[in-house]
């Protein structure tokens, strides 16, 4: 193998070849971002590979992981890596919303599915003859959005403040909303963008207090997100705060202490899993996720690794009926591994109920999300 000549900012994170590489039939590479801005999402990611299937049948899976160091032409060299040396079946990552846009090109050139575990839709939407070789397990923005749009009708907000990061989670966001309040009656009085790197928005947070919003959301994934909310609030804003599911990890909680109290998103159920029926179908692969992974790792899982445990789902049930189309390695198996992905129905996992067509790339409908709140420091399912 030839992984020594990537460059640094491509360092191999780990290599997981369980039934060693001779003989491991199907080859994953994953691409996390471990470091870098984007590590809070690329972390769990990466601690969640070993917890991939490594046998579907008759099969053998081998995982190479590469870290991307959070940076978008990084990313883009390590899918060449893997697509041209390692010539993998499959591809699950990058991490980031601008990293996986600038591998859609790269994929669908080599005819190789990428499973993308990203916020913004806009990797499958619209769909394009380069996009048909991504799918995508997170939900997408429109079925948070219309969410977080009934809360806020029902509680009578009519103005709303955005801030986001300017990439294609922040973009995409700020396109879904303006047609989402349009049609409730609730009009953006002011839009701002910062950089996933920034270290101060103040400037920004002082524009969104001069429109005086009856609330503010948030859209940024991972870190990012606490540093606009937390600057608003130190400024003195009094209104309701709102994120996306972007921000649903344990670090937001940490980062943004009691300033973060209060705070209105439409998430995934893991974060509240506890108080779920046990008549909700993902309860039960999210709890055995999570006792897996901190069994492993000693603590729980942010909503990001989920995603990449889902993609080990959607591979293992697709795997088996690529296999007969054609033999792990070829053209045929990649091409039929594809089209398996995309008649994926009711598969049950972590995060919701996965229903793929070849329009909808992501398949989450209501399923996929509920509503949460912070009290007390912690996550609390919003009644």
């Amino acid at each position: 193998m030839m992984l020594k000549k990537l460059p640094a900012a491509v360092a191999l994170a780990t290599l997981t070849a369980f039934a060693g590489s001779a003989f491991a039939q199907v080859k994953v590479g994953v691409i996390a971002s471990s470091t870098g801005p984007t590590a809070l999402v690329g972390i769990p990611q990466k601690n969640t590979v070993p917890l991939l299937p490594t046998k579907v049948g008759d099969l053998t899976v081998e995982y190479i992981t590469l870290d991307d160091a959070s940076d978008s032409t990084a990313s883009v060299t390590a899918v060449k890596k893997l697509l041209s040396e390692q010539k993998v079946d499959a591809i699950i990552g990058p991490s980031g919303s601008p990293n996986a846009m600038g591998a859609i090109q790269f994929v669908a050139e080599a005819g190789t599915p990428m499973l993308a575990p990203v916020g913004t839709a806009a990797v499958v939407l619209p769909m394009t003859e380069q996009k048909k070789w991504v799918f995508k397990t997170t939900q997408n923005d429109d079925i948070i959005a219309e969410a977080l749009i009934e809360h806020m009708s029902k509680t009578g907000i009519k103005t709303l403040g955005l801030i986001g990061t300017a990439d294609p989670y922040g973009e995409n966001w700020a396109k879904v909303m303006a047609g989402l309040t349009e049609k409730a009656g609730i009009k953006i009085v002011a839009t701002e963008k910062f950089q996933r790197s920034d270290s101060s928005v103040t400037g920004q947070a002082l524009k969104i207090l001069g429109a005086k919003p009856d609330a503010v959301l948030v859209t940024a994934p991972g870190g990012p997100s606490v540093l606009p909310h937390t600057t608003l609030v130190d400024m003195g804003y009094k209104g309701q705060m709102y994120q996306t599911h972007g921000a649903a990890l344990p670090d937001f909680l940490k980062l943004g202490g009691k300033k973060v109290e209060g705070t209105i998103l439409a998430a995934s159920l893991m974060l509240v899993l506890d108080e779920m029926p046990d008549s909700n179908p993902s309860k039960k692969v999210a709890a055995d996720y999570i006792a897996a992974y901190e069994k492993m790792h000693g603590h729980k899982p942010a909503t990001f690794g989920a995603n990449v445990y889902d993609a080990g789902l959607l591979l293992q049930q697709a795997i088996p009926l690529a296999a007969q189309k054609g033999k792990p390695g070829t053209a045929e198996f990649r091409s039929a591994l594809r089209d398996a992905l995309e008649q994926t129905k009711e598969l049950v996992a972590t995060q919701g109920v996965y229903n793929m067509t070849p329009a909808d790339h992501s398949g989450f409908d209501e399923r996929g999300r509920v509503m949460i709140t912070v009290k007390d420091g912690t996550w609390k399912l919003l009644k």
